[in-house]
């Protein structure tokens, strides 16, 4: 091998090796138990010990997916530390189990920033699909007792968040039927039955209680709002619904939308998004 380019291979490992011990993880923290099931959370936290923390909520249409999908690491290169949370899925306990999980994560969080080292009154709330939806949800429901929950065991803490990233998420559970195309049906007509225990027509009280769209008020912290319009699975239109709502009810929010994007991929972890989440970040936290 070269010698110039067994130099810069080495260099290359050696900045990769710093960089990762730069980093703590720390992997299946329990947070709270809840009707018997642990709920856990994995920690990726940056060096520094005052870092703004992200409480990432994976996607899966409520009834799938893991902690262990997190696809934010860029953002931990960038200061920020990430709470991946694992919660109740639609298959084990009917909304709102999952928001009472991920909020009572939060306050978990809160009551442990000390140990684990980050400053926990910034916090913001990020997720994808699903995750989008009850990030959104998570995020304009700061203090609304009928989704807080008694799971866990520090009711004493806030589960405040300060700003609110989703992705390609739902935003009105009355409308997403009436706006979704044959492939988003065929998806997601059985994940509002697993969610709701029947579809939004039949339980509309309780899918009201599940669309951030219900919920607005001049008090919610801001939203970043990133959706494709190709997606064939969630609409479009439900970020467009939600970024209008927002703007009538006085929510500072900003939508982004990736033309030729589908549900998910590259484009929304690009170098482009990747810079908008964290000038979003900065502003949103840094200033509060």
């Amino acid at each position: 091998m070269p010698r110039l380019i067994l130099t810069t291979l080495l260099l290359a490992l050696a900045a990769a090796s710093l960089q990762a011990a730069d980093h703590r993880v720390f992997n299946d923290i329990e947070y709270a138990v809840a009707d018997g099931n642990s709920l856990k959370l994995d920690l990726h936290l940056p060096a520094s010990r005052q870092a703004p923390l992200i409480v990432w909520v994976h996607g899966g249409a409520w009834r799938a997916g893991s902690k262990t999908d997190m696809p934010l690491g860029k953002l931990i290169d960038q200061g920020y530390g990430i709470a991946s949370v694992d919660y109740r899925l639609s298959v084990v306990a009917p909304f709102p189990a999952m928001i009472h999980d991920i909020k009572a994560a939060i306050r978990f969080l809160r009551a442990q920033s000390a140990e684990y080292g980050y400053d926990a009154t910034r916090v913001a709330v990020a997720g994808s699909s699903a995750g989008g939806h009850l990030a959104a949800l998570v995020g304009v429901t700061n203090g609304v007792k009928a989704l807080e929950g008694t799971v866990g065991t520090h009711l004493d803490q806030s589960s405040d968040v300060q700003a609110t990233i989703s992705l390609f998420g739902a935003s009105n559970l009355m409308t997403i039927l009436s706006q979704s195309k044959p492939q988003g049906l065929k998806m997601r007509v059985p994940a509002l039955q697993l969610l709701l225990g029947g579809q939004p027509e039949e339980k509309p009280e309780l899918a009201k209680l599940a669309s951030p769209v219900e919920h607005l008020d001049a008090k919610d912290p801001p939203l970043l709002l990133i959706h494709g319009d190709a997606d064939p699975q969630m609409p479009p239109e439900q970020s467009q619904e939600l970024a209008a709502a927002c703007k009538k009810a006085g929510v500072q929010v900003r939508l982004e939308i990736i033309p030729g994007a589908v549900h998910g991929g590259k484009a929304f972890f690009d170098e482009k998004r990747t810079a908008l989440m964290k000038a979003f970040l900065d502003e949103s936290l840094h200033a509060r």
